[in-house]
């Protein structure tokens, strides 16, 4: 195996798990109320916020939901 063919492979396996961060940042604020849904959509994620379907590219969706959390944790 060569480098150029592990690239891809670890090119995958690095959007799978920003994926899963994603999914599970989006779970945490839907199960404390902070959103109304989250997911995949047209190539962007979408967050279902205060009436508003927010679209964002993961990488600005992941610091919308970190932001929101910490929101509730400062207030704890």
């Amino acid at each position: 195996m060569t480098d150029d063919s592990l690239e891809p492979r670890i090119n995958l396996e690095s959007e799978s798990l920003q994926y899963n961060k994603l999914h599970e940042l989006g779970n945490r604020a839907q199960s404390a109320g902070l959103i109304l849904g989250h997911g995949h959509h047209q190539g962007k994620y979408e967050i279902l916020h205060k009436g508003q379907a927010l679209l964002m590219t993961p990488k600005e969706a992941q610091a919308f939901l970190l932001a929101l959390l910490q929101t509730i944790e400062t207030s704890e």
